[in-house]
This record gives C-alpha cells, sequence and structure tokens, in this order.
C-alpha cells in the first residue's frame, strides 16, 4: 500500500517510517526541506520525497493520486496569536490536494479531548479533526495524552524538573490527571489502524494503563532514578509565573511552556476504549515506558527529539538557506590550530562537542551565556544534544541549529538560535595544505544595526580566549580525559 506522511521530519513521523517500510508499504513523505531530510534518515532513499508547504496550497499539488491512505501527524506549539488559523488551513489545504487522489484514508494523531474548558491548543486540535472531515477519504482520529519516549517533551520536561531540583514549589496544575502512553504503543495504534476499515470515520481515545497526576509522574520518575525528591504546592503562582518557572528549569522555549502550562489545566483521560476492539494490544505502563526511554538514552539510540523541531521564533522552515557563510558584511574571529595526530579523533571531538561532552574550554562561560539567553527569553542551553555520538543536519546543539554536519569532509557549521543583534554561524573544519594539518575555526557574526557591532567588539576579549583554548583542547582532546 502506498501510504502519505505529513510531518515526516517530526517525533512521531521520524519513527513511524521504517515501522511502515517493515510493514513492505510505500512511503511518499512530505517535507519542507529534502535536505534536511535526506541528511538526518538513513532510509531516506527507500522512500518518495515531496517538498511542500501546507501553508501554500500550490506547493502540495503533486501528492501522487494513488496513494491509499495519509498520517496527518502536523501540528504546532508555537504561541503565535493565529497559530490555531495557521493549523486550520495546513488541515484545510491538506485535505482539499488529498480530495483529488484515490486517498481512501486519513489518520490524524490528536490530543484527549473530554475535558471542559480545554485550552486554546486542545481547541485546535479538535477544530483540526472536523477541518481534515473535508476530505472524502475516511477520517481516523487518535486522541492521545502526554506521550512518553526518549525525546518527547513530556518525558524531558519531567526528566528537567525530576533531575534538577531536589525541592519542588509547584502549582496547582501538577494535580491534573492524564493517562500516558509510550511512544511505541502511539506508534502501534497509528500502524495498527492504517487501512483498517473498522476504524474508518471513526475517533478513539488512547492511553496506556495509568491514570496519574503530573506529580506522580514526577515521583514515580524520582522512585525509578532511586532520587528523593520532595513537591511543594503553593496555589497561588499565576499561569504567567508558571510558565516562567516551566521555561527556566526545563529546556522548553518560553512560547511552549505557556501552551503547556494552558494545557495542564485540563485532563486528559480515556472516555472510551473501543480502540480495543480495532486494534489489539497491551499497552506499556508509565514506569516501563520510563524504563525503555532510559534505555534508549544509554544506548544513543534516540530516534528523534521534539528539542530538533522548528520553533517559530527562531528559524524559518528554510533554515538549511543559511547553510551558505555570507562574505559581505560580516565580522569574524579565525582560529587555525596545527595538530598531528589522526584526522579522525580530531573529527570525532567536533563531532561530539556540546550536550554532556561541554564546550571544551570555560564551559561555565558557555553556562552563562546559556543562563543570560534564557534570562532574555532564548531557547538557553539546557536543550543538549539529542544523541551524544552522532549529530544530523536540524539538529540542536544546547544554543545552536546544526546546518552541516560532513564527515566526508571534515565539516561542521552551526547557526545561532540564541538572541542577538545579528546571525551568528560557527564553522569546525579539518585542512591538510603542504603536508600540514589544521583545525580551522571560524565564527562569523553578521551584525544588525550599530548595537549588532557593539556587541561584537564588546564579545571580543572574550574571543581571544574562548576559541582559542576550545581549538587547542579539541585537537588534544582524548576520552579518557573526561
Amino acid at each position: 500500500m502506498k501510504i502519505l506522511l505529513a510531518g515526516a521530519n517530526g517525533y512521531i513521523g521520524t519513527r513511524l517510517i521504517p515501522i511502515l517500510l517493515e510493514k513492505g508499504h510505500t512511503v511518499v513523505c512530505m517535507v519542507r526541506d529534502k535536505r534536511r531530510f535526506h541528511e538526518q534518515n538513513d532510509y531516506s532513499e527507500r522512500v518518495t520525497l515531496l517538498t511542500g508547504d501546507l501553508l501554500k496550497k500550490e506547493s502540495i499539488e503533486a501528492i501522487p493520486s494513488d496513494v491509499d491512505a495519509a498520517c496527518y501527524l502536523v501540528h504546532s506549539m508555537a504561541q503565535a496569536a493565529d497559530f490555531a488559523a495557521l493549523e486550520a488551513l495546513s488541515a484545510h489545504n491538506f485535505a482539499q490536494a488529498l480530495n483529488k487522489t484515490n486517498c481512501k484514508q486519513v489518520v490524524y494523531l490528536s490530543g484527549i479531548v473530554n475535558d471542559t474548558g480545554l485550552s486554546d491548543h486542545l481547541r485546535s486540535r479538535r477544530h483540526v479533526e472536523d477541518v481534515l472531515k473535508e476530505c472524502k477519504a475516511a477520517i481516523t482520529v487518535l486522541r492521545a495524552a502526554i506521550i512518553i519516549g526518549s525525546g518527547s517533551s513530556s518525558f524531558e520536561i519531567i526528566r528537567d524538573l525530576t533531575e534538577k531540583l531536589p525541592i519542588m514549589t509547584v502549582p496547582r496544575w501538577v494535580y491534573t490527571k492524564s493517562q500516558p502512553i509510550a511512544i511505541r504503543d502511539v506508534l502501534g495504534y497509528l500502524e495498527g489502524v492504517l487501512l483498517n476499515e473498522n476504524a474508518f470515520d471513526k475517533t478513539f481515545d488512547i492511553g496506556g494503563p495509568d491514570v496519574l497526576s503530573f506529580k506522580q509522574m514526577m515521583l514515580v520518575y524520582a522512585k525509578v532514578r532511586k532520587l528523593k525528591r520532595y513537591i511543594i504546592t503553593i496555589p497561588f503562582l499565576s499561569p504567567k509565573i508558571s510558565s516562567y518557572w516551566l521555561y527556566f528549569v526545563t529546556s522548553t522555549s518560553y512560547s511552549l511552556a505557556q501552551s503547556l502550562v494552558d494545557s495542564m489545566k485540563n485532563e486528559t483521560i480515556m472516555k472510551n476504549h473501543d480502540i480495543d476492539g480495532v486494534v489489539k494490544r497491551d499497552c506499556l505502563g508509565y514506569e516501563e515506558a520510563l524504563q525503555l526511554a532510559f534505555k534508549k538514552i544509554e544506548q544513543n539510540s534516540i530516534v528523534s527529539s521534539w528539542k530538533d523541531a522548528l520553533n517559530n521564533g527562531y528559524l524559518t522552515s528554510r533554515f538549511m538557506d543559511q547553510i551558505k557563510v555570507p562574505q559581505n558584511g560580516t565580522l569574524e574571529y579565525k582560529v587555525k590550530q596545527p595538530f598531528h595526530r589522526d584526522s579522525a579523533d580530531v573529527l570525532k571531538n567536533i563531532m561530539a562537542i556540546g550536550g554532556s561532552r561541554g564546550w571544551y574550554y570555560w564551559d561555565w562561560i558557555w553556562s552563562i551565556r546559556g543562563f543570560l539567553d534564557k534570562l532574555f527569553g532564548g531557547v538557553g542551553s539546557r536543550r543538549g544534544r539529542t544523541s551524544n555520538i552522532s549529530v544530523s543536519p536540524g539538529d540542536v546543539i544546547d544554543f545552536w541549529r546544526v546546518l552541516l554536519a560532513d564527515k566526508l569532509n571534515s565539516r561542521l557549521l552551526l547557526y545561532a538560535e540564541m538572541k542577538l543583534p545579528g546571525e551568528a554561524w560557527l564553522e569546525f573544519k579539518i585542512i591538510e595544505r603542504n603536508g600540514k594539518t589544521f583545525l580551522s575555526q571560524v565564527a562569523t557574526f553578521r551584525p544588525r544595526g550599530l548595537w549588532g557591532r557593539m556587541y561584537w567588539y564588546l564579545m571580543w576579549p572574550f574571543h581571544l580566549f574562548i576559541f582559542k583554548g576550545m581549538a587547542r583542547r579539541i585537537v588534544n582532546f582524548e576520552e579518557a580525559q573526561r
């Protein structure tokens, strides 16, 4: 069967593709940028790629007419004032494009919306369900609550809060109940309802066997990790204060923190178990889902992470266009560090930069810069890395976005997502010339106005020490040092 996947670069989509391929389906992936997909996935040659922006209906007219089913895994947690209208427009354009094909079924992963007084984002999810009913094809809606898996936003937030805070003063929403579900079970349900006629034109709640409050989820996490944690509820914390609290303690952006706090007032518990009659599945419990996530992290086999999603306000969907570092109107700081060891070892050190490895030199300065970025509404440095051993275009490394990770040409190019009065690139490259080998490290800054230039020159003294020290440590670093 031919399956169209909208949202193929997302957290769910990236994990669903190999499952569909293993089942023998032909998979057509709709992406906004083929370059990122090719670099990110080792199965990119086994799927058909379509480039399209769902907000521009003319760009998605190339959907094959012979698709049998479609999975719509597109949604946003951005806090743009018109996000609901944009989500509705994307769904409308997708439905209209599918109506020109022979598609028999559309599967949409939504959120559980059984509570009253829904948050803006849950209300938008519910509206998208209605918009997708414009499709001539049968609609199947799977409504999930909190998804637990390595790299999922819910797991990472619970992890951040519980690992970092021995004593937590928390808002009242920690008593809101939810029915968490393992990412493995979400994927199983998605695959199970595809082209299953018993699921046509039906809506199902999906969840694991446990109903827990957010407080209970954090305490179970602490138990699994053998941590002692104390949680004190403060009833008068406003949503805005709660958002700032979540933003500073976890790796979320402020807009995402606002969205999460707004949604956490709603209980997300299954009201029906009709899915059991269509897809038979023994779902993992919450503690089992945590254990599985830890196992993936320990094995450095995190397939996808919510952190790698492109957030409105940082980069556009065409962020890969920044892969050519500008030459005009820019300021540069270059370091050329010679070395005599195996280039492969140095390249390995380059590709491992950031996250738990750190920045090799004056890590405390990078931490302060990350804290200041958070203070001014930026992403900060708490996002870390998806994997400690591999890196691909589109991945995040602390407050940088990977544009290029070219092992063949020994080059890593990063683009800054921190709050800056301009744009910044950081490039590492191994160069062999006249029988000598060098690590070339270039920081490029394109200032915005006078303040941008002032910022660069204020940072200049730090660059003198940081970048030279970093280059020296990268070429000399041995794994046993850590």
